[in-house]
């Protein structure tokens, strides 16, 4: 393990944490496998009779002001993102789960640009695609750093 080089530019700063410890501080809040009704998918008969679909969101931060201070407006409500999370999935329809996943992480930095990242996962149960199949998902993640 070499030691850091103080005369290094590229180095970035020490950073102070709200605590005073001189580590970073990161966090993450997340939305598990909430459950909505949709009508997406590439087949016609999706977007008339519709599915279920899964989703997940992670959202990257640093909350520890919030934790300290138990403040939340210092960190992300998870309620407003399940609520723009529902009207994505329940008043749209796409064709992708790809594109759902983007426009929910996206949906998310502009309601707070100050995070760090967002991970976004949407599942589609038992997919048409022939055969037997738990679920067909994709993940998106954008990094705001």
């Amino acid at each position: 393990m070499s030691t850091p080089n103080p005369d290094d530019e590229t180095a970035s700063p020490p950073t102070t944490s709200a605590s005073g410890n001189d580590r970073p501080t990161a966090g993450r809040v997340r939305l598990v496998n909430a459950v909505f009704y949709g009508h997406h998918g590439v087949m016609q008969e999706e977007h008339k009779v519709g599915g279920r679909y899964e989703v997940d969101v992670g959202v990257d931060l640093d909350f520890e002001e919030a934790a300290l201070h138990d403040d939340l407006t210092r960190t992300v409500n998870y309620e407003k993102v399940y609520e723009f999370v529902q009207t994505l999935v329940t008043e749209n329809n796409f064709f992708l789960i790809e594109k759902l996943a983007y426009r929910i992480a996206h949906q998310v930095l502009d309601t707070y640009p100050s995070v760090e990242g967002v991970e976004v996962t949407v599942r589609k149960p038992n997919p048409p695609v022939g055969g037997p199949c738990d679920r067909a998902e994709a993940t998106y993640y954008i990094d705001n750093s």
